[in-house]
């Protein structure tokens, strides 16, 4: 397993990630199997999205806003429920196949670390996980 740190700079930010973790899959010796990313924190998440056109990430996070505004009438005491509630809603992992060494995303997919309740020092585990020489797919 590795670890990839995070510096975000603001409250709310989604951090392109797709190449770090790309380095880290060409590096390694899966050539076949599947990248599972991982953030390790509750107000923090992990997504696979577009990223050819950066107006579909501040869609993504003026939605996020609306459904679930800062200020509202939540429960916990720190501040920062909304945070939970997106992390949540967008998912603290993805799974990428990998075949040949390569990430498989489509041809405008990016992986983003999403940051909700920064800024802050963040760590994402990224676990590859290698496909078995018997595996009946490869038949």
């Amino acid at each position: 397993m590795k670890t990839i740190n995070i510096s975000t700079r603001s409250r709310v930010q989604f951090v392109d990630i797709t190449q770090r973790i790309a380095e880290l899959v060409s590096n390694s010796h899966v050539n076949h199997g599947i990248a599972v990313i991982y953030s390790a924190h509750t107000t923090a998440g992990v997504t696979v999205n577009e990223n050819a056109d950066p107006d579909v990430v501040a869609d993504l996070m003026n939605t996020l806003d609306r459904l679930v505004p800062r200020r509202g009438q939540y429960a916990h005491g720190e501040g920062n429920s909304d945070s939970h509630i997106k992390a949540s809603m967008i998912g603290l992992s993805v799974t990428v196949p990998v075949e040949n060494g390569q990430l498989m995303l489509g041809t405008w997919q990016g992986i983003y670390f999403c940051e909700f309740d920064g800024p802050r020092s963040r760590r994402v585990l990224v676990q590859l996980v290698a496909e078995k020489r018997d595996n009946p797919w490869n038949a």
